[in-house]
């Protein structure tokens, strides 16, 4: 068992005599604080955060994150204050602990609420300062390692919660020791008898390759030597969640993953790291399609190295990744291996990558619903297959595999993303949802009057554009359905001779009090969303008012008619059973959470309730109604060829826009087309079915009425 002593003595080969003291100081304290307590495994409690500290240490952490680790669980476990360790040591040290103490768990209803609340949470803990979800991750990997004491469904739940989202921010930070550590670790606890079994297999694969594996390693190191190029070549072992991912993603064999053979190659520069993949290539023939440049284009999370395969001796596939000593540090220690506090290095590109992730986290965080929103955006984040695409100045951008250009628009800032119409992928238009291609420059053409589109939500992938959708739909469906329930409660009022800025002081407490609204807008915006009737606020005004006129004139059944203009946005939308259009007899039915839906008057799916005051609102069209609205058209046709592209020709020449288009076949000599289309009002409606209908191969056309 590790003593402070031997903890100490490695300290010293990196941190000042004075810093060693400060830790050694923390752990005594926390020694202390830590007394008479006892983890499950029978241990002191006093090993587990020596034990962290430790991990820390094999990162080569700063002395207050060691101090911190030392002192992790004292507030949450012990009875001592965050101020009591501001007095005994410092605030930044104080600070580390207290949001390492943040990041406990709570009794939430459901796991995956417990997760999502827990990610939240780290978010913020990350933003104030990065060193606390190391600190974190290095609990939860001490934690991991001694996980077989707990009950099998603890263990479960906890390595669930570990391969969901301590490994991959460990991944997404760079620190690729720990991550492998807590995979492995993750998939034993959660499935023993797979990791026992491909454990044994890989064992017996070891014996077999050992001979391979040294030929190709001694041919390699030969060949350095006779280039005269420096460097160790080392053989890289499969991880078992690897081997098992792989085999799942790739529907391979065991057998099949252990045939390719993976050795690292590291020297002293970037320079010879190219004249090093020069060599190997002419040793052995490279795989086509198979190099990829890391060092040129970093991946998100700072990793650089060069990426080849090979077929090596008796055709047997080499993976081989070439790069520097500093770039062998960054990938096994990712943001710990430049730790800015210990270093002048305060704008090396890995930190600096991930305090730009954190950021984005956070925007995502104060922008998503409710924490489950969140950690569905955020999931998409931290696995991450990238593409690497350029603005039009030549700076590149990673994105996931599949992102659009919405997601580059949203990635660029936020502001271009709710601005954005049009893109162009190198140097020509295309549409917003064409997949990016490593390599493509994109620019993105905006309009100050742009919004963003709901059926966006459909291909953007990266949790930055999703978010930030869902985001200003969401004011913007807030905003207008406080403007519309505004409307709708003045039209109700008006029957009582009065409005919504005529009432008394009295009145506005009284009806807030009776509604249960904290204020006018929120009970505006409950009228304009229908969970609640314009109609019967205005009834409780007449009711409760001591206004001896007001309580005679009381309200009519039904209030007077209310007129649609075209402009309120998403809270009024126009049903799609029946297609209401401008010049028809409409009436408005408020639906719970939509708004205000327009149907025909003459629509079945409102004849039950078409009476109903609480359900049902008396509309009109407004004399200026402005807009486009959709028709559904069926149109029966000769078959001939073309007729497809002739009726959309006229649709186009008759100023109508198409929506939908699709042909039935009904016998050799007949087929239906049914055409959903944009129009104005009833009279370009009737101008554009008479083009239609004096085309030679159309029998009939109707309109679809329900």
């Amino acid at each position: 068992m590790l003593s402070i002593t031997d903890f100490a003595s490695r300290l010293n080969g990196y941190l000042e005599p004075d810093q060693v003291n400060l830790v050694r100081r923390a752990y005594y304290y926390a020694e202390q604080a830590h007394d008479g307590q006892f983890r499950q495994t029978g241990d002191p409690y006093i090993t587990h955060p020596l034990a962290v500290a430790n991990i820390l240490a094999d990162m080569r952490m700063d002395h207050q994150s060691l101090m911190a680790a030392m002192l992790h669980d004292v507030i949450e476990d012990t009875g001592i204050s965050k101020p009591a360790l501001t007095t005994q040591f410092n605030e930044t040290v104080a600070d580390l602990v207290d949001g390492v103490s943040k990041l406990t768990h709570l009794e939430f209803e459901t796991v995956a609420e417990a997760q999502a609340q827990n990610f939240q949470k780290m978010a913020l803990a990350m933003a104030e300062d990065i060193r606390v979800i190391l600190i974190k991750l290095a609990d939860r990997l001490h934690n991991m390692r001694t996980l077989g004491v707990l009950s099998p469904e603890k263990r479960r739940r906890i390595a669930r919660e570990t391969l969901d989202l301590y490994a991959p921010i460990a991944n997404r930070l760079g620190m690729n020791n720990v991550r492998v550590e807590l995979e492995e670790l993750g998939f034993k606890a959660l499935y023993p008898m797979r990791s026992e079994r491909i454990t044994r297999a890989v064992k017996r694969a070891r014996g077999n390759r050992k001979e391979i594996v040294s030929q190709i390693q001694t041919a390699l190191v030969d060949y350095l030597k006779e280039e005269g190029l420096p460097g160790r070549v080392i053989g890289r072992e499969k991880h078992i969640n690897s081997i098992y991912q792989k085999m799942r993603a790739q529907n391979k064999s065991f057998n099949e993953i252990m045939d390719v053979y993976a050795f690292r190659m590291v020297t002293d520069s970037v320079d010879n790291c190219y004249r090093i993949l020069g060599a190997v290539h002419n040793l052995y023939k490279p795989v086509e399609g198979r190099f990829k440049d890391y060092i040129a284009i970093p991946k998100a999370n700072g990793y650089q190295s060069l990426h080849t395969t090979l077929f090596g001796m008796h055709g047997v596939p080499i993976e081989i990744q070439i790069r520097t000593e500093d770039m062998e540090e960054m990938a096994n220690n990712g943001i710990a291996a430049h730790w800015l506090y210990k270093s002048n290095e305060s704008t090396h590109r890995s930190h600096v990558r991930a305090r730009q992730w954190v950021q984005d986290l956070l925007e995502m965080q104060q922008r998503a619903g409710n924490s489950l929103e969140f950690i569905e955006n955020v999931k998409t984040e931290l696995f991450p297959h990238e593409v690497y695409v350029f603005t039009p100045k030549g700076k590149i951008l990673e994105l996931p595999v599949g992102a659009t250009s919405v997601d580059f628009a949203y990635a660029v800032h936020t502001d271009i993303g709710n601005s954005c119409v049009a893109c162009r992928i190198n140097r020509r238009l295309a549409p917003l949802s064409t997949p990016l291609i490593s390599g493509q420059t994109v620019e993105i053409i905006t309009a100050p009057s742009a919004r963003p589109n709901l059926a966006w939500l459909n291909f953007v992938i990266t949790g930055k554009a999703r978010s930030g959708i869902r985001h200003f739909l969401k004011h913007q469906q807030q905003s207008e359905a406080c403007d519309l329930g505004q409307r709708l409660l003045n039209k109700a009022l008006l029957d009582l001779n009065t409005s919504v800025d005529n009432l008394t002081p009295s009145q506005r407490n009284q009806i807030l009090k009776d509604t249960g609204c904290a204020s006018f807008d929120h009970l505006f915006t409950d009228i304009g969303l229908g969970d609640r009737m314009a109609y019967t606020v205005a009834r409780l005004l007449s009711v409760n008012t001591n206004d001896p006129l007001l309580r005679e004139k009381g309200l009519p059944h039904q209030p007077s008619s209310f007129s649609i203009q075209g402009t309120e946005g998403m809270v009024v939308s126009f049903a799609k059973c029946c297609h209401p259009i401008p010049g028809e007899t409409i009436i408005g039915h408020l639906s719970i959470g939509k708004g205000l839906v327009i149907h025909r008057e003459s629509c079945r799916n409102i004849k039950d309730i078409r009476n109903n005051p609480e359900k049902c609102l008396l509309v009109h069209w407004d004399d200026d109604v402005q807009g486009e609205f959709s028709v559904a058209l069926r149109i029966e046709v000769m078959n001939q060829r073309g007729n497809v592209a002739t009726i959309a020709a006229l649709v186009t020449a008759a100023d109508a826009n198409i929506d939908k288009i699709s042909v039935e076949e009904r016998d050799a000599k007949l087929s239906l087309i049914h055409l959903e289309i944009y129009i104005k009002n009833r009279l370009h409606l009737a101008r554009v079915m008479r083009r239609i209908r004096n085309n030679n191969t159309v029998n009939r056309i109707s309109r679809v009425r329900s």
